[in-house]
């Protein structure tokens, strides 16, 4: 059966849309149809909030039309985890973020992780989405390689290099089993710069990329199957009555005054 999976770089720009089709379609299951798109209108990064909260608002469009695209599951690929809960407010197909899927997968890779992440700026907010996810009580804490996303992209090579001494100073200092890679584009740089032969490091890394793949994979297929099914009765309640009433036209003007 085939699984349309919408993996959505939330950047207005295309800049980052080949390496995650590079390092992530080698892992698509089979019957899986793997689409990486972006954002148009918005800010080109997330690293400041503002940005963020912009953003979000053009990707909520995005994960809607997907759901009225056929797509079967969405992924919303950054760390931040950025609009994952409010989008679930608005569509019935599975919403994944990677940070969330990673947390969840990662007791499968070791018992205790450390999250190596980009850069001072996000490390607060991954800490603030761990503590929310309820999650994170292996966690042995969260280092940064001081790279920011736009930058990455002009030396992925680099960024991976970075990163895999990172990792290895962090296991050395905190005794962790593994680490999560708390960036999407920091994990795609890595995992390029091992699919061309690099070396790895020796602990287990837990890759949000491949970790947000496989989890919108199998919910995907219970989606289709009847077995997955979200609630309506409290957190994710849609909209209703005269409040759908206000949701439509409150989406309506903001797709006219965004050109969407």
């Amino acid at each position: 059966m085939l699984r349309r999976i919408d993996f959505i770089n939330p950047f207005g720009t295309r800049a980052y849309d080949e390496i995650i089709h590079r390092t992530l379609s080698h892992y698509a299951g089979d019957g899986t149809e793997l689409t990486i798109t972006h954002l148009e209108g918005c800010p080109p990064d997330i690293d400041y909030f503002y940005s963020k909260h912009l953003m979000e608002s053009v990707l909520f469009e995005r994960i809607m039309k997907s759901e009225e695209e056929g797509f079967d599951a969405v992924i919303v690929g950054c760390c931040y985890d950025p609009g994952v809960r409010t989008a679930r407010e608005l569509v019935d197909i599975p919403v994944v973020g990677p940070m969330e899927a990673s947390l969840q997968m990662a007791a499968y890779h070791g018992h205790t992780y450390t999250i190596v992440t980009d850069h001072h700026k996000a490390a607060p907010y991954i800490e603030d989405v761990v503590r929310l996810s309820g999650l994170g009580g292996n966690c042995r804490g969260l280092r940064t390689i001081e790279w920011f996303v736009r930058d990455m992209i002009t030396n992925p090579d680099a960024v991976a290099l970075d990163t895999i001494t990172r990792c290895r100073e962090v296991t050395a200092e905190t005794h962790a089993d593994a680490i999560l890679m708390g960036c999407t584009i920091v994990a795609a740089c890595y995992q390029q710069y091992i699919m061309k032969g690099g070396q790895p490091p020796e602990m287990a890394i837990v890759n949000p990329n491949l970790m947000a793949l496989k989890v919108a994979e199998t919910l995907a297929d219970l989606k289709q199957k009847g077995g997955y099914h979200i609630s309506r009765s409290g957190y994710y309640e849609k909209p209703q009555g005269h409040y759908a009433e206000e949701f439509t036209k409150a989406r309506s003007k903001f797709i006219k005054a965004m050109d969407l």
